[in-house]
């Protein structure tokens, strides 16, 4: 018999549509009554989110009706944000919700390892020089053994420098784990949780890009018709898929469905080779059990005889194949899976509605709350409702629901003072080089966190009890978006925030940091701690106490460090002795949940010899990044450009001008106003250029000569750099030395120019490993009486990050605007 606590927690990887949002079709009832008869599973396997096909996995959920994992090796984390300025962790964030929409409207489920997206990486050598392989290689084993699929899809080839390198390594991780997740002397310590699995076949998801894939001589391959019509869904798999594809919204991937035919290739790679389909030979599930003839007949049954006009009848026949199912011992994951499955399809087809609701969207540990309980059956089906229970409550109720009349119910809960406040799980500890420092294994695959607050709802139908699980929320009406709810989310008593993440030691810099304590519940006796600095390097100067915000503000200024780099811990102590020196982050868009996650308060003290003028800088935004804050917190007055300031008498107010990441991608008023701009360097402006992708590109014209972008890039952040140090930039008036090239992070840059005209010098060379030098990092030149740079390197990660070099660097971008330009 299996381990309990095992069973539980893969229980926690199903990943349903929810059922109880809104009324489905009878068609649609039917159709997740076709999938719950079917037991095959498949596991795609890719790096990315957004690198799924989302076409083969609507096919293969909605068509073949299998169960569908897609397995993604990273969150994302490395990549770039249309939506705004999050990056990093942030983005992760992100992308891990949109990618739980395309599987909520795909039908599949999701799943991660414990990689962290650092970037672009050129082949697996350079992905493995990163990533801890053997670690890696065994949460793909622990995947396989777990969702136990028949087949296993893999996005991408092995062949390297075909593609992005975490690409390729995610093929070659799940080629090697195609065997070895059947050797039980491979990862022995997952097989107290699990059991060793063979799947029957690998395969690639053949595709050749801007072409159809042509199938070679002598390769087994299988071709499904991914663009055909569903009349139970009443669309295409390839609608199906593009609005998967299109919840991709932080990589513009918004999607247009294909019409007409369509085709998706599947090549094998290794297992048995099959004449007619991929999924021959393999069994069906049902037939493990003692009593399968009599659970496929009833299966059948209710299949032959569904009552589309009147779905709630359907419960009566899939009570039936409930009953049969409670009879059967089996503790494998698909059964159990699937019981859940038809718990859930009996409630819906009797267009059964509850509700776990609360009147607020944040809580903290030590809090009592108000919740309410509303529950609904439509049906004139009996329905008793028994019990409600959860970790932190049990609630009996007792109370008959039928005919459409709610139960209600409403209850207080208390919530301890040590219960875990809602960190993702994955953020929890420092890193682990590039991974996630997930130490707990049944941790690893899980998307998000549990709800923080749930409970099940015990409910009796025809002598039969269904479970019922209900996370917290918070429900309320928007005036233009009606009801919306949000997960309820446990946040610390007291929050910490500071005005900055990184002070500068520099003469002229702002070294006043603003600590603001906000306590959720009452102000608190205590202090502010900093810790990693003796008391003649600080001090609190003043305490601003504000009663009716329930918050402290401390001002501090900062004095000396003994390094030129330092992180110092940030807390305030309570006069009991607790710390608290977490800060709330909140990231907010509607195509996806609320997220919070916490930053530990801590302040890099940045000392440094840096010469810079004041001077008033004009930042015209992009996509969104945080190079105005550094910019400012090194004594710069920086102030935000709008449409109407794109005129060249306003800009000439500005001794520089700096267009931020991705702007002529995504700002046509810049665009339109190119002229304005040269003409502000012409009459001896400063303008600095941040990296745009090559495509889509509002204009070409982007200097006042001609260059091109391209999609070259240094994807090694230490790799080499060859620089001419008597350039102004490389001198002036900073001297730049080689160590200040080093302790970059992620990359060096990106989308780097070519096609550079002859006026324009480029005092920068370097290449990823075994690549040939580029010149197109970064360009300069003199035009009238003015200087403009252009600069794919990767400012927004290597400023924000406080990493001194960079920042010297920049700085001497700026101070090329001399006195000329006032």
């Amino acid at each position: 018999m299996k381990n309990p606590k095992w069973l539980l927690f893969c229980l926690s990887f199903v990943i349903i549509i929810p059922l109880f949002s809104q009324t489905q079709p009878s068609s649609v009832l039917y159709h997740k009554l076709l999938r719950f008869k079917d037991t095959k599973r498949v596991l795609f396997v890719a790096a990315h989110p957004d690198d799924e096909n989302t076409r083969l996995i609507a096919y293969l959920a909605n068509a073949e009706h299998a169960e569908v994992a897609y397995l993604s090796l990273t969150r994302g984390d490395g990549g770039q944000n249309l939506l705004g300025k999050e990056l990093g962790i942030e983005l992760g964030l992100i992308r891990t919700n949109e990618l739980l929409k395309a599987r909520e409207t795909d039908g599949g489920r999701q799943y991660f390892t414990r990689a962290l997206d650092f970037g672009y990486s050129k082949n697996p050598s350079e992905t493995f020089n990163n990533w801890d392989k053997e670690k890696l290689l065994a949460d793909v084993v622990w995947m396989v053994r777990k969702f136990q699929p028949d087949i296993i899809i893999n996005r991408f080839n092995t062949i390297p420098g075909t593609t992005h390198g975490h690409h390729t390594s995610s093929a070659l991780l799940s080629v090697e784990t195609f065997n070895k997740a059947a050797d039980p002397s491979v990862f022995p310590e997952q097989l107290k949780y699990t059991q060793p699995w063979q799947a029957k076949r690998i395969f690639w998801n053949a595709y050749n890009w801007g072409g159809q894939y042509e199938p070679e001589e002598g390769k087994t391959y299988y071709n499904f018709s991914v663009g055909d019509y569903n009349p139970l869904l009443g669309t295409t798999y390839s609608q199906i898929a593009a609005d998967s594809r299109t919840m991709h919204k932080s990589q513009g991937f918004g999607s247009t469905s294909q019409i007409g035919q369509g085709n998706d290739f599947i090549e094998l790679i290794s297992g048995n080779t099959f004449k007619n389909n991929p999924f021959e030979d393999i069994s069906n599930r049902w037939n493990q059990l003692t009593n399968s003839e009599s659970i496929v007949k009833a299966i059948d049954a209710a299949l032959s005889d569904f009552d589309f006009i009147s779905p709630e009848k359907n419960a009566i026949k899939l009570l039936e194949i409930k009953s049969l199912l409670d009879k059967e011992k089996s503790e494998e994951l698909w059964f159990l899976e699937k019981k859940i499955f038809l718990d859930e399809l009996i409630l819906e087809v009797m267009g059964v509605k509850a509700e776990f609701i609360v009147k607020k969207e944040l809580g903290f540990p030590g809090e009592k709350i108000k919740t309410d309980l509303v529950f609904n059956n439509p049906s004139d089906i009996a329905l008793k409702v028994e019990s409600f229970e959860g970790k932190l409550f049990q609630f009996n109720i007792g109370s008959e629901a039928k005919n459409n009349v709610p139960v209600s119910q409403s209850f207080e809960i208390q919530i301890p003072r040590d219960y875990p406040v809602s960190q993702p799980f994955w953020l929890k500890d420092p890193l682990d080089g590039s991974l996630f420092n997930i130490q707990d294994l049944q941790l690893i695959g899980k998307p998000v966190n549990d709800p923080s607050i749930e409970g099940t709802l015990n409910l009796l139908i025809s002598g039969e009890i269904i479970k019922m699980n209900l996370p917290l929320e918070y429900k309320y009406n928007d005036q233009v978006d009606g009801e919306i709810k949000q997960p309820f989310t446990l946040v610390p008593e007291v929050n910490v925030k500071l005005d900055k993440n990184n002070l500068f030691l520099v003469d002229g810099a702002d070294k006043i940091l603003k600590v603001e304590v906000t306590f959720y519940n009452k102000i608190l006796e205590g202090e502010l701690v900093i810790d990693g600095l003796t008391l003649d390097q600080y001090r609190i100067f003043s305490v601003d106490k504000e009663e009716r915000r329930k918050r402290l503000i401390y001002t501090v200024e900062f004095l000396d460090s003994d390094k030129e780099l330092k992180d110092v811990l940030v807390s305030f102590k309570t006069e009991e002795g607790l710390k608290f020196n977490q800060d709330t982050k909140r990231i907010i868009y509607k195509h996806i949940p609320n997220l919070t996650y916490f930053t530990t308060t801590t302040l890099r003290l940045i000392q440094m010899d840096l010469n810079l003028s004041k001077q008033r800088i004009g930042y015209i935004t992009g996509a969104g990044d945080d190079v105005p804050d550094v910019l400012r917190n090194l004594g710069y007055e920086v102030n935000f450009l709008e449409d109407s300031d794109f005129k060249k008498e306003r800009l000439m107010s500005y001794q520089t001008i700096i267009v931020g990441i991705r702007a002529f991608n995504v700002n046509q008023a810049l665009a339109d106003h190119v002229d304005q701009l040269m003409g502000y360097v012409k009459e001896g402006g400063n303008l600095i250029v941040q990296y745009n992708t090559s495509s889509p590109l509002l204009t070409r014209e982007l200097g006042p000569y001609p260059f091109s972008i391209s999609r070259f890039r240094v994807a090694v952040e230490n790799s080499p750099v060859k620089a001419d140090y008597s350039h102004p930039l490389m001198n002036m008036p900073n001297k730049i030395l080689p160590s200040d090239f080093e302790g970059w992070v992620q990359e060096r840059g990106l989308y780097f120019t070519s096609d550079i005209d002859k006026n324009y010098s480029t005092p920068l060379t370097m290449n990823d490993p075994g690549e040939e030098p580029n010149q197109g990092s970064m360009i300069f030149t003199t035009f009238g009486k003015g200087t403009y740079t252009y600069t794919g390197l990767s400012w927004f990660r290597q400023l924000p990050a406080g990493v001194p070099g960079a920042i010297k660097i920049f700085v001497n971008l700026i101070e090329q605007s001399g006195e000329g330009s006032n």
